[in-house]
């Protein structure tokens, strides 16, 4: 029997683990494993959870209606899975188990655990890459170190990507008589753990709910992505980070897709649809790192010297920020949308970890723990780099000057005001003119109902960039 092992791959198609296993005519079993004591550690958001869980449910079927049975084990936290991986492979017979290789520190630590105890019993483990295009290690410079800087590895990955293409897996055919398959819903043990299993209907799961959102994205909106990309009331991006995150779509489908849609893969910004492509490098970037540089994953800043900031804790500034009441309405109007829907267009997700870690001056990782309490894509790789941009800490050639203006920002990118009025209800009814600096406005019609500004941006701006200096005496 061979077992394929789910985690953050919930798909049939291009899916190396399920792929290999499949291969000959042995008999395939296959297993996700809830954690709910080790996801709220993680800070995994409910949204995400539930989420992932209705993809499992969906996976459930496919499979069993190709005649592979999935099994659930619920196993509190990552340190008691290898006992209970290795019971169930005693019990079914197991001789060989498959799955996608994890990037996460703990995730690693995990496996590794999980291989020596499957070892005991014989069972051979086989981990395969199903994150990435290209597999960490792969994209090093000359002296075969990690990129540190984004842009040279993104020249490195698209001349590798050249040199080696790369293969985009097909589901696996029936391999006997389709079986039953329980719904989630329907089991008790479930529910105990993690409550109701409602779906918000802004994210229906499934691969071809993926491809549908990626197809209209190709041919409606990637030839001017590069132009409204940065505009969080134009729809003029791809929304495909949760399926990404959660692996109901892989990172190769996505540029197999570009590469048919154009006729060519893109190889500069002066070609269409290289800007998104890039973005899926970045995608690539960060979880390389995550994987080279291991203290990424243990609340550690990417440049060492950065851990002696002296950053501030206000708990009822970072109370004003988490709930968009910082009265600069740009900065507002992400929050509350991301409190709502439980996604953040990314620009916005720049603006407003700018402001906590520029503006408050304080330490990215609040900020990071609070996006992944939230986020329906929240993602390690992603998120840590993400913000260890924003903070001036992370993979990035001239980081600390770079302070966002969120009142500028918003006038560039939120022109008329149109993202901020249908978040900030309070200012649903302010003319265009002034809804980036609404206060004046405010005080001439007798208002009160939206806070001042919580700080003035000039002042903290010259407070951050003397926080960083400091470092240098």
């Amino acid at each position: 029997m061979k077992l394929v092992w789910f985690r953050n791959d919930l798909r049939l198609a291009d899916n190396p683990a399920l792929r290999h296993a499949c291969a000959g005519d042995e008999p395939v079993a296959a297993l996700f494993i809830i954690s709910p004591t080790q996801w709220r550690q993680h800070k995994m958001a409910p949204i995400r959870q539930r989420f992932m869980l209705a993809q499992v449910d969906e996976l459930g079927r496919e499979l069993a209606a190709l005649g592979i049975p999935l099994h659930l084990l619920r196993v509190e936290t990552f340190a008691e899975v290898p006992v209970a991986l290795a019971n169930l492979c005693h019990e079914q017979g197991v001789t060989q188990l498959y799955a996608n290789q994890a990037i996460e520190i703990d995730e690693q630590r995990r496996d590794h655990a999980v291989s020596a105890a499957l070892a005991e019993q014989a069972v051979s483990c086989h981990w395969l890459n199903g994150c990435c295009v290209l597999p960490p290690g792969r994209v090093l410079t000359g002296s075969g170190e990690m990129f540190k800087v984004f842009t040279p590895f993104s020249r490195a990955w698209l001349k590798a990507l050249d040199e080696e293409g790369f293969v985009i897996h097909r589901a696996p055919t029936p391999r006997g008589e389709p079986l039953p398959w329980q719904p989630l819903a329907e089991r008790a043990w479930v529910d105990e753990a993690l409550g109701e299993l409602t779906v918000d209907p802004r994210w229906p799961v499934g691969e071809a709910e993926a491809l549908r959102r990626l197809n209209i994205f190709l041919e409606q909106a990637v030839l001017d992505y590069g132009e409204t990309r940065d505009f969080p009331a134009i729809a003029g991006t791809s929304v495909l980070s949760p399926y990404l995150a959660a692996g109901i779509i892989s990172p190769r489908q996505c540029v197999a897709a570009l590469q048919q849609r154009l006729g060519y893969r893109p190889q500069s910004k002066a070609q269409p649809g290289f800007v998104w492509l890039n973005e899926l490098v970045w995608r690539e970037f960060y979880r390389h790192l995550l994987v080279l540089i291991p203290t990424l994953s243990m609340n550690r800043p990417f440049k060492p010297e950065t851990a002696a900031l002296p950053w501030s804790w206000h708990p009822d500034a970072f109370a004003a920020w988490s709930e968009g009441r910082t009265g600069y309405p740009i900065v507002d109007a992400a929050m509350r949308c991301l409190n709502t829907t439980g996604w953040m267009h990314n620009r916005l997700r720049m603006i407003v970890a700018s402001f906590l870690t520029k503006d408050l001056h304080i330490h990215w990782r609040l900020g990071e723990d609070y996006f992944m309490s939230r986020l329906i894509d929240g993602d390690l790789a992603a998120n840590n780099g993400g913000w260890q941009w924003a903070a001036g800490t992370g993979a990035d050639a001239a980081p600390y000057f770079r302070v966002f203006n969120p009142t500028t920002q918003g006038q560039r990118f939120d022109p008329q005001g149109e993202f901020i009025r249908t978040w900030v209800t309070e200012l649903a009814d302010i003319p265009a003119a002034y809804v980036h600096q609404p206060h004046d406005w405010l005080r001439l019609k007798g208002r009160q109902d939206y806070p001042a500004p919580m700080v003035d941006h000039a002042v903290a701006r010259v407070r951050a960039i003397e926080m960083f200096r400091s470092l240098e005496k």
